[in-house]
C-alpha cells in the first residue's frame, strides 16, 4: 500500500512538473505566432484630440493595410489608449502593453511630459517608441535612447523656422505666452536662443496651465509689454483659445502673435478670418504635390477631417518600422531600431531623410504663411509656402544635444 501512495505521488509531481514546463513553453509560443502589435497612445478627448486622437490610429491602420496586414508572416495588430495628458497614465498604459500585451512599438504621445515618461519605459524594457506627435527636443537630447525615434518634428525645428523667419522680417521684442509643462517650456528655451542670435530682445513671458478656458489675464501681460511680437508656445486646444480671445482684447491690432507649434487643424478649427496672415513652420502639408495630394485624399475619405503633421508622420513611422522588421528578420527592439537607422526614409512625406544615432529623423521642414478667406480657393486651401527648409538646417546640430548615445560613439 506505501509503495502504491510513493508510486502515485511520484507520478503526480512528475505530472505538474511536466504541466508547469508545457505551459512555461507554451506561452513564448503564442507571443511567437500571435499579432505583432503596435500601440498608438494618444490624446483621445482633449486638447490634442485633433492633431492625433483617432486621426493617428487611422493613418497606422493605413500603413499597415498598405504593408499588407503582415510582417515576418504574423498579422499585424493597432490598439490604442487615451494618456489624458497625464504622465502617469500614459506611463501605466506603456508598462501594460509591454509587459502583458505583447506589443512591441509605441506610436504618437503628443504630450511632452508622457513622453518622455513613454521614452523611459521603453529604453528600459528595449522596444521601439516611435514619437511621431509629441515636440520637446530633449527626446534626442538628455532623454535620447536607443530604441526612441523622433520622427515628425521638435521644438527646435519649429522655433527655427518660425521665429528665424519673423526676426527677419523686423520684429525686435518679443514676449512668450507659454503652457507651463515640458513642450512650452523647451519651445521657449529653443525660440530664445533664435531671438538672442538675431539680436532680438525678450521683455518679459507668462505660464499658462495647460488646457485653460481663460487668456484674459495673461494676454493683458502681454499687450502691456508693448512688445512686436507675441509668441505662442502652446499647442492645440491652447493655441486656438489663445489666439481666439488676442482677437476678442484687440491684441492683433497692434502686435503681431507667432505660433511655434501649429497644425492645420487648429486653423480648421479657428477659420482663415481669425488665422489669416499667421507664420508657422510644419513638417508636412496635404497640398505640397500629387502623393500629398494622393495620400490625404485617402485619409480625408476614412475621416471626414484634414490630416496633421502627426497623421502623416505616424503613417510614415509605422511603414518604415515594418520595413525594417522585414529587413531584420526580427522583432528584437535594438535590432529593429539599429536598422531603422540604416534604412534612407522615403515617402509620400519624406525624402531620402535619415535617422541620426541620436534618434532624430532628419527631413525637410516647411514655412507657411496662412491665407486669407479671399486666397483659399478649394477645402482646406489654407497655407502659403514660403520657403523650404533642408533638415540639416532645420534640426539641431546631434553633437549641441547632449544625447549620451552620442558622446560614447
Amino acid at each position: 500500500m506505501k509503495a502504491w501512495v510513493k508510486t502515485a505521488r511520484s507520478g503526480a509531481r512528475k505530472s505538474i512538473g511536466l504541466a508547469l514546463m508545457l505551459v512555461a513553453t507554451a506561452t513564448p509560443t503564442v507571443a511567437e505566432s500571435g499579432p505583432v502589435r503596435l500601440g498608438v497612445l494618444t490624446d483621445m478627448s482633449s486638447l490634442y484630440a485633433d492633431n492625433g486622437g483617432q486621426g493617428s490610429v487611422v493613418a497606422a491602420q493605413m500603413a499597415v493595410d498598405d504593408f499588407k496586414g503582415k510582417v515576418l508572416g504574423r498579422p499585424i495588430e493597432i490598439i490604442a489608449g487615451d494618456h489624458q495628458n497625464k504622465a502617469d497614465v500614459g506611463a501605466a498604459i506603456a508598462r501594460r502593453w509591454l509587459e502583458n500585451e505583447n506589443v512591441e512599438a509605441i506610436l504618437d504621445v503628443p504630450n511632452s511630459a508622457v513622453a518622455l515618461a513613454v521614452q523611459g519605459i521603453t529604453r528600459d524594457k528595449k522596444k521601439l517608441f516611435l514619437a511621431t506627435g509629441a515636440a520637446t527636443s530633449r527626446l534626442t537630447g538628455d532623454e535620447c535612447s536607443p530604441t526612441g525615434i523622433h520622427w515628425t518634428y521638435d521644438t527646435y525645428a519649429l522655433s527655427q523656422g518660425t521665429t528665424r523667419a519673423i526676426s527677419r522680417l523686423g520684429a525686435k521684442s518679443w514676449f512668450f505666452l507659454s503652457a507651463d509643462y515640458s513642450l512650452g517650456a523647451q519651445l521657449e528655451s529653443d525660440s530664445r536662443k533664435v531671438i538672442d542670435a538675431a539680436g532680438g530682445k525678450v521683455v518679459g513671458a507668462v505660464k499658462h496651465p495647460i488646457n485653460t478656458p481663460d487668456f484674459s489675464s495673461f494676454l493683458l501681460q502681454a499687450q502691456a509689454s508693448k512688445a512686436d511680437v507675441i509668441a505662442l508656445a502652446d499647442a492645440g486646444g491652447d493655441f486656438i483659445n489663445a489666439v481666439k480671445q488676442a482677437g476678442e482684447f484687440g491684441v492683433t491690432r497692434g502686435q503681431k502673435l507667432a505660433g511655434l507649434i501649429v497644425f492645420i487643424a487648429d486653423i480648421h478649427s479657428l477659420g482663415l478670418q481669425s488665422a489669416q496672415g499667421l507664420m508657422l513652420s510644419s513638417a508636412f502639408y496635404w497640398d505640397i504635390n500629387d502623393e500629398t495630394r494622393a495620400w490625404s485624399k485617402r485619409f480625408i475619405e476614412k475621416t471626414g477631417k484634414v490630416p496633421t503633421m502627426i497623421h502623416a508622420g505616424t503613417y510614415g513611422a509605422v511603414m518604415h518600422y515594418l520595413k525594417a522588421v522585414e529587413a531584420a528578420g526580427s522583432l528584437d527592439g535594438l535590432t529593429v531600431a539599429t536598422k531603422m537607422r540604416e534604412l534612407p526614409v522615403n515617402d509620400f512625406m519624406t525624402r531620402n531623410g535619415k535617422i541620426r544615432p541620436d534618434g532624430r529623423l532628419v527631413r525637410d521642414m516647411y514655412l507657411f504663411r496662412v491665407k486669407s478667406p479671399e486666397e483659399s480657393k478649394y477645402r482646406f486651401d489654407y497655407y502659403q509656402l514660403l520657403a523650404t527648409i533642408p533638415g540639416d538646417e532645420a534640426f539641431r546640430p546631434m553633437e549641441d544635444g547632449g544625447c549620451p548615445l552620442v558622446k560614447k560613439s
